[in-house]
């Protein structure tokens, strides 16, 4: 199965007010692992970034300058992705610049149930607990020291490791307990050394403990030969 795990990154919180997607990034899951496949793309949004906003990503108009805007940039998104789930992180949120960045390029909007939150998953197993990716990397021991600044690909990296945690662990299914899985998710064979068979026939000490056993019965059914 074909996962792509998502992250953006904005000038604010609402595309209606005019905010754009500065940074994408996606990591493709293949059967719950990491392939190495990737999408990562910083963004000209057009318009200046708030300070507010640079502050939490650390991406200015200087750095964007140069970037390509959304329209450049959206072919090869939607190919990358495909038609596989979107596992995000608070999904509503990026669920909407998406769309809103589709919509102003004249392409269709996703469809809201091919988002997986992660968010909602994480509230449901720990209700009450803290649900942001930092909080759940220090709950599953994910090393996130390198995230001084909000990334987009860097968290759908982490979150990726979130979410395979949150399924239920490393070894969510035997075939993961067992050995390496494959790309297209194929058996695994597993080598086991071979054993001759072992012999079960009693020895004679066994047989004359037998016998002696038989004779404090009363009429025993059996008898050793």
């Amino acid at each position: 199965m074909r996962e792509i795990v998502l992250d953006t990154e904005t000038t604010g919180f609402k595309p209606e007010e005019g905010h754009r997607i500065v940074e994408i990034g996606c990591v493709e899951l293949v059967n719950h692992v990491q392939t190495g496949e990737r999408f990562h793309v910083y963004l000209n949004p057009g318009r200046a970034m708030p300070a507010e906003a640079a502050a939490v990503h650390g991406l200015t108009d200087e750095f964007l300058a140069d970037k390509p805007v959304f329209t450049e940039v959206v072919e090869e998104f939607l190919t990358f992705i495909g038609d596989a789930p979107l596992v995000i992180h608070n999904a509503a949120f990026d669920m909407a610049f998406l769309n809103a960045e589709l919509g102003w390029a004249g392409f269709p909007r996703l469809g809201a149930d091919r988002a997986v939150d992660t968010l909602a998953m994480a509230r449901q197993r720990f209700p009450g607990s803290p649900a942001t990716l930092d909080a759940l990397c220090k709950r599953f021991g994910v090393d996130n020291s390198g995230r001084s600044y909000h990334g987009a690909l860097l968290d759908a990296q982490l979150l990726a490791e979130v979410y395979l945690e949150l399924r239920g662990g490393r070894q969510a299914g035997l075939a993961l307990a067992s050995g390496p899985v494959t790309r297209g998710g194929g058996p695994v064979r597993i080598e086991r050394p071979h054993r001759p068979p072992r012999p079960h026939a009693p020895g004679a000490e066994e047989l004359a403990a037998h016998t002696e056993l038989l004779k404090s019965l009363k009429n025993p059914l059996w008898l050793a030969e």
